[in-house]
């Protein structure tokens, strides 16, 4: 899977302020070292595999070990091979004779299917209590239904598609060097489609280009005409037009009016009919999880969650046995459509706005080699009606952030509850609330744990990793050899942790085109002996950096289920060869081992000091429960089916295992390996799976308790910086967040706080130098958590909703408690 540029000696700057710093981008870098190829893809992890707790029998059919070996394919790469035709003119026609070529299943008109639909029958002969169809004359209605069924889609036309296709095909070809795509994962899907279920593909949402790259993909891979829910927001009428006839749904404004409301009731029935008769007929349906990108709001996407509700409805209904969902992820080297101001709506795409951006993008690529990769990842399907079943047994009892925390905050309480958070911020809508509470409940956990699966197994890119080292470890320079080799370094422990990741090919040439694509944010200087110091720009180079390497969180955040085990030697906080300290355990116990030493010992007191205190294992616990429930959901993408405890069960034995905490006999106890004097408990020596918690205590005791040091290792102190600062962005602004409630800018509307909050951490990133909090995501997130921890409340006025301080946090003295909360978790 080659996906590097090759060096280009001609590159030039026009103007003479960067010709210097232009020649040192083209001149190869002049390193004197030998170029090493460490990661070629002989023992790529396989990712993507189902939940083996929701969905066991899926886990076991839809896959096979030797699709592991079946390598890469680049999907925009097509020749005249490819074709069934030979010859010179064949050559240069090859894309538009591929797209002749590519079958399209002939759809028949499914208007008169939809108007012969019960439920919209129903409504046409007055059956339905406030609908459109009481007491009008049932031409009008079926005029109505017409209209509505035009606005969500129309057939697609063959001839549109081909064109399309070979315009995308040339299009892609230029913008991207690749789009590569796992043939293991393509078998995986072609056989769960065998089985006769309508495929539903969930997938991530990176950028707009997606709604055209992955339809292109699965179209190209022989699985027909995708139909793809958008967003009309995104969308002008002219666009919206186009998109229909190439297989793209969009929802009606009256299906977003009040339950009780007429049209909406009308409108919601067609949209039901509609998705009914593209499962029935098995037609693929593409569903975004995830919010536009540049949308200044939550994670989870409010129309996604629609969707995926009519799919869960049609198949408890029985209209349809069941459904196979297959989480989708892709991945880029650098988003292409990445929007500047974040803090206002996305305006919608025109037909000619559309023409103009991809002429600028054409323009910007022709001569230059900065050209990105692609990685598209298709995890393991599982059978939506085996989720259903099996999920309903993990749900538990939930509080909220309220509930959970502000006590502790306020130090009125000590010990954490026995639950776990109900945190949702993403919005109901209309097709959402008609259904049942359970089967509510039900879409947003499935919804989030498809969402997770995705972007668990997401590629990690090489800039993601360039990113994290520049911004976490050099943010004052780094002579390039020494970059390369923590590059290399990084690599392989993603590799080791069954992480994949979305490139290959020579060091040197990595480490050119990784730096090509970040020419914006970074500046090369050349030092002596030939060598070159890479510097990260200051300001919004630093903050877009931090954006990048988010993409590196999930690595170690999310726990996967089946991942293959990793011995001890690779655990191992270690350095080797000059390369850095191992990481392969999550930041969060990290931070939350700072928070328990930060009222024992200074910050900047020494390692040795550090490491005399004792940790027990209850403290941890109860720091990690601590940093879990105040880190947003949105940020951690947790499975629904783990509990908190399960999770601080596994990275706690992490924290052991890399040599991070070394185990301690407690004075006076028996040695942990003495066990010839150890007698059969009474009661049950197992626990159920996920249950860590004795049936008598809230608090995790154990006979005995164990506890634990840090270790004094040498390599240990910059290895546990290094994972507290993977959190550092949204900790630090969380709490700049609360020293900002010194200021007293409420009440406000929720939009007008935000925006005075990211100039107040825009203020501080100019003061402090850390510019990475100054992120309008992170304001907003911080808003929003302290809204569930009570800090703000939302109070409707004449003018809109308004944001006030509660009065629980009026008090100067609560406002510090709550910033000194926060500030425990952050490593300086």
């Amino acid at each position: 899977m080659e996906t590097m540029l090759k060096s280009n000696p001609q590159m030039q700057q026009r103007n003479n302020h960067s010709g210097q710093e232009t020649s040192l981008w083209s001149s190869g870098f002049g390193m004197k070292m030998e170029a090493i190829t460490p990661f070629l893809g002989k023992y790529r992890p396989f990712m993507g595999r189902c939940c083996q707790t929701c969905t066991p029998k899926s886990w076991e059919s839809l896959f096979h070990r030797s699709i592991m070996d079946l390598g890469f394919c680049n999907v925009i790469l097509v020749k005249e091979e490819n074709t069934r035709f030979r010859g010179w003119l064949v050559r240069r026609l090859c894309y538009f004779l591929w797209s002749l070529e590519q079958h399209i299943p002939t759809s028949s008109d499914a208007s008169q299917m939809i108007m012969e639909n019960t439920g919209v029958q129903n409504i046409l002969l007055g059956k339905v209590p406030g609908a459109a169809g009481e007491g009008q004359a049932p031409d009008l209605v079926k005029k109505e239904v017409q209209r509505i069924l035009g606005h969500i889609q129309t057939t697609p036309r063959p001839f549109l598609l081909r064109l399309f296709s070979w315009a995308l095909l040339w299009f892609l070809n230029r913008l991207f060097l690749n789009v590569q795509l796992h043939k293991g994962q393509m078998k995986m899907v072609h056989k769960a489609a065998q089985e006769g279920s309508p495929l539903v593909f969930l997938s991530t949402h990176k950028s707009l280009l997606d709604g055209f790259l992955l339809p292109f993909v699965l179209f190209s891979q022989g699985l027909g005409v995708l139909r793809v829910a958008l967003d009309s927001r995104t969308c002008s009428p002219a666009l919206r037009a186009l998109l229909r006839k190439l297989g793209g749904l969009f929802l009606p404004p009256e299906a977003n009016l009040s339950l009780d409301s007429s049209e909406g009731i009308l409108a919601r029935a067609v949209v039901r009919a509609t998705v009914e008769q593209l499962l029935t007929s098995g037609q693929p349906l593409l569903i975004f999880l995830e919010e536009a990108p540049g949308y200044p709001g939550p994670r989870l996407s409010a129309l996604g969650q629609a969707w995926l509700g009519l799919v869960v409805q049609a198949v408890q209904a029985g209209i349809v046995p069941d459904a196979t969902l297959v989480p989708v992820a892709t991945a880029y080297d650098l988003v292409p459509d990445a929007p500047c101001n974040m803090t206002h709506d996305l305006a919608p795409l025109g037909l000619w706005t559309g023409a103009l951006a991809i002429f600028r993008r054409l323009c910007n690529c022709w001569g230059c080699n900065r050209r990105v990769c692609v990685r598209v990842h298709l995890a393991q399907p599982f059978s939506l009606q085996e989720y259903t079943i099996n999920a309903r047994s993990c749900w538990g009892s939930r509080q909220t952030l309220e509930h959970l925390l502000q006590p502790i905050v306020l130090g009125e309480c000590s010990v954490v509850p026995d639950t776990e958070k109900e945190q949702e911020w993403t919005p109901p809508t209309s097709l959402l609330l008609a259904l049942k509470e359970e089967d509510q409940l039900l879409v947003r956990r499935l919804s989030r744990h498809v969402l997770s699966a995705s972007v668990a197994s997401s590629a990690v890119m090489s800039t993601a990793i360039m990113a994290t080292l520049l911004l976490l470890k050099h943010q004052k320079g780094v002579v390039l050899s020494q970059l390369l080799g923590e590059f290399s370094w990084l690599t392989e422990e993603t590799l080791l942790r069954g992480f994949d990741v979305g490139f290959s090919g020579q060091l040197r040439c990595l480490a050119q085109h990784t730096l090509s694509l970040l020419r914006a944010h970074v500046v090369l200087l050349r030092v002596h002996q030939g060598d070159l110091v890479v510097v990260p720009r200051p300001g919004p180079g630093l903050t877009h950096l931090a954006r990048l390497s988010m993409e590196l969180l999930p690595t170690f955040l999310s726990e996967a289920v089946g991942g293959e085990s990793v011995g001890s030697a690779g655990l191992g906080c270690m350095w080797g060869r000059g390369k850095g300290p191992l990481l392969m355990l999550p930041s969060l116990p990290a931070c939350a081992v700072r928070g328990l030493l930060a009222g024992r010992v200074p910050p900047e007191g020494p390692w040795e000091l550090q490491g005399i205190e004792l940790l027990s294992q209850n403290e941890l616990y109860r720091q990690i429960l601590l940093l879990l429930h105040l880190l947003p959901q949105d940020l951690l993408l947790p499975q629904p089916c783990q509990s908190s405890y399960c999770y601080c069960q596994e990275v706690l034995d992490r924290l052991i295992q890399c040599g991070l905490l070394v185990a301690e006999e407690t004075p006076g106890s028996r040695p942990a390996c003495d066990t010839g004097r150890q007698h059969l408990s009474a009661k049950l020596l197992w626990k159920p799976s996920g249950d860590f918690t004795d049936s008598e205590s809230d608090d995790f005791e154990e006979p005995g308790g164990r506890c634990f040091r840090l270790s004094q290792q040498s390599r240990c102190p910059d290895f546990f910086l290094f994972l507290c600062r993977l959190l550092s962005p949204i900790l630090k602004a969380f709490a700049q967040a609360a020293t900002f409630l010194h200021l007293g800018q409420l009440p406000d509307s929720e939009v007008g706080y935000s925006e005075k909050l990211l100039q107040f951490l825009q203020a501080c990133a100019q003061e402090e130098g850390i510019f990475e909090c100054a992120d309008p995501n992170l304001a907003i997130s911080a808003i929003w958590t302290f809204k569930d921890l009570g800090v703000l409340q939302q109070i409707p006025s004449p003018t809109g909703p308004q944001l006030h301080l509660s009065p629980t946090f009026a008090s100067r003295d609560n406002q510090d408690k709550l910033e000194q909360f926060i500030r425990q978790f952050i490593c300086s």
